[in-house]
């Protein structure tokens, strides 16, 4: 295996948390709830800082003196390999609540089998993160339900949500050629492999919930490769403006 494959496979463990972690971070002071307000900025530290670790060994990987700010701050959004799901907008709170469950479900499993993997770093970053991603999965799994089985107009909107990202979540487990050459040397598990437990808890969680779900097979695909939505961009204006601005600025 090239070391080429290793770089994009840790750009896109390190692109997806970090994108998620710019988006649940804007809802900071915009919560519906303080405790939520609290809860959705942790969750974005705790991804942050695990993009950070999948970051910073990407640049080792590459060897070209980039770091983990280089990498996060100074690429264009065709070079950022990022699940599609992550950069969607937030939306309403069942649109954020759903994203983020939908993607805790995938995560918690990924991160179970790279505790095993052949690259000791991965292993290493996988064991300190998948403590933090149980939590995440466990509390966005819990607010799905509460809502889901709430009032009528969360009923609706968290259905709406449902079915709207549906379409984003088949992704996660297509692989592609680097995705094979990963698995075949046991760096990282068979995607394909993820979807029957993912869609277990997904179908009980719904279940609990009241909620449908949704019954579509099409799926998009292609933000793994650098082909991503028009909200990536505008994501990215606002995540890379100050550095884009201030070439080298430091605190």
């Amino acid at each position: 295996m090239a070391e080429r494959d290793l770089f994009v496979y840790l750009l896109r463990l390190g692109d997806t948390t970090l994108i998620l972690a710019q988006r649940l971070a804007q809802w900071c002071g915009k919560g519906p709830t303080f405790e939520e307000d609290m809860a959705l900025s942790n969750t974005a530290l705790d991804l942050l800082g695990q993009a950070r670790l999948w970051l910073t060994y990407a640049g080792e990987i590459e060897g070209r003196g980039r770091d983990e700010d280089a990498l996060a701050y100074l690429r264009d959004v065709q070079d950022f390999n990022n699940l599609l799901l992550v950069e969607q907008p937030n939306g309403d709170y069942a649109t954020t609540l759903v994203r983020q469950f939908y993607f805790d479900a995938w995560h918690v499993l990924l991160l179970k089998q790279l505790v095993t993997s052949t690259d000791p770093r991965i292993a290493e970053i996988a064991v300190s993160a998948l403590k933090e991603v149980t939590y995440h999965r466990r509390r966005s799994s819990d607010l799905v339900i509460r809502l889901g089985d709430g009032t009528d107009e969360s009923h609706r909107r968290m259905q709406n949500a449902v079915d709207d990202l549906w379409a984003f979540t088949g992704e996660m487990f297509t692989p592609d050629a680097t995705d094979e050459l990963i698995a075949a040397q046991n760096i990282g598990p068979q995607l394909g492999t993820l979807r029957a437990p993912w869609l277990t808890h997904v179908t009980e969680t719904f279940r609990a919930a009241t909620l449908t779900v949704p019954q579509g097979t099409w799926m998009q695909k292609g933000g793994k490769q650098g082909q991503h939505t028009e909200h990536l961009g505008y994501l990215l204006a606002e995540m890379q403006f100050l550095q884009r601005a201030y070439p080298g600025a430091e605190w």
